[in-house]
């Protein structure tokens, strides 16, 4: 843990600390030694929050995005069950930000939990088996609603060179007007090529994608969930339209941890776009 009660004021680790935990009052004991990062630990052995994952500098790096009254705040339901948010924003969005695999019993019982939350994932353990392919255009453009995109495998012919095939909707409608993109199966097969331009023209983040060995809890999560592959860009993953297809969303950082903090709902991140304040890290 990050932080400690200490003659009741929240306090970071120091050497020779002595503490409580702001859950259950337990005593805690400062960790700082040269070689591990700095925290509390529970004197014994145990931590009165059994979702709490032992902390990385990952974890710490994601905490210390935020201010310090948003971070570790313990939340408590109706029926007086508690727990300990990585990070709880001044509009009430939860994040957790997760480095380990969970169980989707654990993720649904976070998800009942917290409600308004959002999850923020460590993608360095599965990078090499998640590719990113070709953009899209904005779903709600007008390019958008008459293609349906054919899902993108790896090692594709094409599509490591960040090719996309689609069929368009009113092809397939001159035979079956009743016809839904959910159903759009075959037609004249057509190259991401042969509109490129109207493409880029519309961009705003969208591309397809394909995950190895998928973590399929998170495809089933019913709160968003963005990956952090180490770098200035979050990875959203989203359903691109009606067609059901799975794609991601690029958002920066700076993005996500202003929406955050300024958004009141965790479905609301990401979706307005103006320019940000200069003062946001």
């Amino acid at each position: 843990m990050q932080f400690a009660l200490v003659n009741n004021d929240r306090v970071e680790a120091f050497p020779s600390g002595r503490g409580s935990c702001p859950i259950c009052g337990s005593e805690m004991v400062a960790k700082c030694g040269p070689r591990v990062m700095h925290h509390w630990a529970h004197h014994r052995p145990k931590d009165c929050d059994p979702w709490w994952e032992n902390e990385t500098p990952w974890h710490r790096e994601w905490k210390n995005l935020f201010p310090i009254e948003c971070r570790e705040v313990s939340h408590t339901a109706d029926d007086g069950e508690i727990h300990r948010a990585d990070i709880k924003t001044v509009t009430g969005i939860v994040i957790e930000v997760q480095h380990s695999s969970m169980t989707d019993a654990e993720r649904q019982s976070r998800e009942e939990f917290y409600e308004n939350l959002v999850w923020v994932i460590d993608g360095s353990g599965f990078r090499k088996n998640f590719d990113i392919y070709h953009g899209l255009p904005d779903p709600k453009s007008e390019l958008a609603r008459d293609l349906v995109w054919g899902k993108v495998q790896r090692h594709m012919i094409g599509a490591n060179a960040g090719a996309g095939l689609f069929f368009r909707l009113s092809e397939a409608r001159e035979e079956n007007p009743n016809i839904t993109k959910a159903e759009v199966c075959s037609g004249r097969i057509h190259s991401i090529y042969e509109i490129q331009d109207e493409v880029d023209k519309s961009y705003n983040g969208y591309h397809q994608y394909y995950w190895v060995r998928p973590r399929t809890t998170w495809l089933d999560a019913k709160c968003p969930v963005y990956i952090d592959f180490g770098d200035d860009r979050l990875v959203k993953l989203e359903i691109y339209d009606d067609s059901e297809l799975e794609c991601i969303r690029y958002v920066s950082k700076r993005k996500f941890v202003h929406d955050a903090m300024v958004e009141t709902q965790a479905h609301d991140i990401a979706t307005r776009f103006y320019p940000l304040p200069e003062n946001v890290p």
